[in-house]
């Protein structure tokens, strides 16, 4: 089951997003307050940001998390799919191409031109899962200057 993220859920969000910052899958972990701010624009209600929990067994086992952004490129709004982190022994359940779906009908609801993802180099099996679901590999180099932090 996915559902949207609560203010109860402040606890499980953040150990969930802490681990998938010390994982791999991340190029290198953030400041806890980025985590805890990240908590607070999603549940206040943000245009921008959206995140929810994923469950099974009935408990918390997965977040994600997802952002807003308009690209002429794409010739619309981009749902970016910004983060999924299912717990080691909950993954290879479906859970994964459960949240795509999700993801996908949220968009098309939405009006959303395009979904868009980042994803390590590294991280094989997330890769191969996502090449299964349909996604490509842009061309872009992605470059940043870090404002904050």
């Amino acid at each position: 089951m996915i559902r949207a993220l609560r203010r109860e859920d402040r606890e499980v969000f953040l150990s969930l997003s802490e681990q998938f910052y010390a994982s791999e899958a991340v190029h290198a972990p953030v400041p806890k307050v980025f985590h805890e701010d990240a908590f607070e624009e999603i549940v206040n209600g943000s245009p921008y940001a959206a995140g929810y929990i994923l469950e099974a067994d009935g408990k918390p086992v997965g977040i994600a998390l997802t952002a807003t952004t308009y690209s002429r490129e794409s010739g619309g709004k981009v749902l970016w799919l910004e983060e999924l982190y299912i717990l080691q022994e909950y993954r290879s359940r479906g859970l994964g191409r459960e949240f795509f779906a999700f993801a996908e009908e949220l968009a098309r609801r939405g009006g959303y031109a395009r979904l868009r993802l980042e994803v390590e180099e590294g991280n094989v099996r997330a890769r191969s899962l996502y090449e299964r679901l349909g996604y490509e590999t842009l061309g872009y180099r992605q470059m940043i200057k870090q404002l904050r932090g």
